[in-house]
């Protein structure tokens, strides 16, 4: 496991115990035992195949299906960037124009989502409905939120308050 990936392991894991139990199978069909060396060995060409699949994912190119004579021709004549398995890599710093088209480029790495950045429309929409609601029911959300119980009154002005809003949607719906 230490030769893989830390972010890959598990994969990884998950094919190589599908490939034991492959292998195992064609041991019982022949009538072999399977010892821990046979399942070492596998593993060893588990890891091997790994890196091969990752060599060629960085160099762009993935030979892999293509016969010896066409990897022969591709290599002797550059033939890569006719190859339909060949993949252009783009740069996050290329320059694109503008969704609209009408302001200037800009690059690929201002088009991502930051995961981390607060959704302003989201928190101001939240924020208006925490305000047109009545102070105790805020209070009681806040303590449902932290887990706290909530006392006898609390939750039957709880309970009341969500029948209202239960009937506005039926309403709503008809």
């Amino acid at each position: 496991m230490r030769h893989i990936r830390l972010d890959d392991r598990e994969d990884w894991l998950h094919d190589t115990m599908l490939e034991m139990a492959k292998v195992k199978a064609k041991y019982e069909l022949t009538g072999k035992p399977l010892t821990e060396a046979g399942l070492m060995r596998v593993a060893s060409y588990q890891v091997t195949e790994y890196w091969t699949r990752l060599r060629r994912l960085t160099t762009w190119l993935d030979c892999g299906n293509c016969s010896k004579e066409q990897r022969r021709k591709c290599r002797e004549e550059l033939l890569y960037s006719d190859c339909p398995k060949f993949r252009q890599l783009v740069s996050l710093n290329a320059t694109v124009d503008s969704p609209d088209g009408d302001g200037e480029p800009s690059e690929l790495i201002e088009f991502i989502a930051d995961d981390r950045a607060i959704d302003l429309d989201a928190w101001v929409d939240a924020r208006r409905i925490l305000r047109g609601l009545p102070r105790w029911l805020v209070q009681i959300g806040y303590k449902r939120y932290a887990g706290i119980p909530l006392d006898e009154p609390e939750r039957r002005y709880f309970n009341r308050q969500r029948q209202v809003e239960l009937k506005k949607c039926q309403k709503a719906l008809l």
